[in-house]
């Protein structure tokens, strides 16, 4: 049972920090990557796609994001649902590329981005000391229900508290990583 209960929270928390990598993700900083556009969906024929179905994104350079779509018709549909997605992004066609140009991040839109960062990553951690409240309630459960020692419940915890520990460096390392990343301009 416990070899379990410690395998299903450190699992738990690997989720949590892929969450906040996935978050991280969407937050753009002044260079172009192709993963800004990642969670784009496009109005096909009636469902919503990701832009990566209906198009080849690309980077034309440092600053700039080529959107070339597969279908003619689609041209208007991603440029609109770019425009739409609430990223600061001002896309433009030229023939049958959409070109997405990434605007300077000025001092004061790092700032917030930062703050956004930080929020980010509270929320990391809130979810990993959530997993490990809930593992540890297990555990007292068991205790009580005499499935456990009371050695073996005192060992667990702390084996769960440091893979908490462990957790919450990585996420403070993210958050590191990416607030330089959006402080280099």
């Amino acid at each position: 049972m416990i070899p379990e209960l410690k395998k299903s929270t450190e699992q738990k928390m690997l989720k949590s920090l892929e969450a906040l990598k996935s978050d991280l993700g969407k937050i753009r900083t002044g260079r172009a990557h192709t993963g800004i556009l990642d969670h784009v969906h496009v109005d096909y024929y009636g469902s919503p796609v990701p832009i990566a179905q209906v198009a080849n994104v690309t980077l034309i350079d440092a600053r700039t994001i080529g959107v070339q779509p597969w279908e003619k018709p689609m041209i208007a549909k991603v440029e609109k649902a770019i425009r739409d997605a609430d990223l600061g992004l001002n896309p433009a066609t030229q023939g049958d590329v959409i070109r997405v140009p990434m605007p300077m991040l000025t001092e004061e839109r790092r700032r917030e981005l930062i703050k956004l960062v930080k929020h980010e990553g509270e929320n990391a951690k809130v979810a990993i000391r959530n997993q490990r409240r809930d593992a540890n309630n297990v555990l007292k459960d068991a205790l009580k229900k005499k499935e456990v020692s009371e050695d073996d419940e005192r060992r667990t915890q702390d084996d769960i508290q440091k893979l908490t520990d462990r957790y919450v460096v990585e996420v403070d390392k993210m958050l590191a990583d990416k607030e330089k990343d959006l402080m280099a301009i």
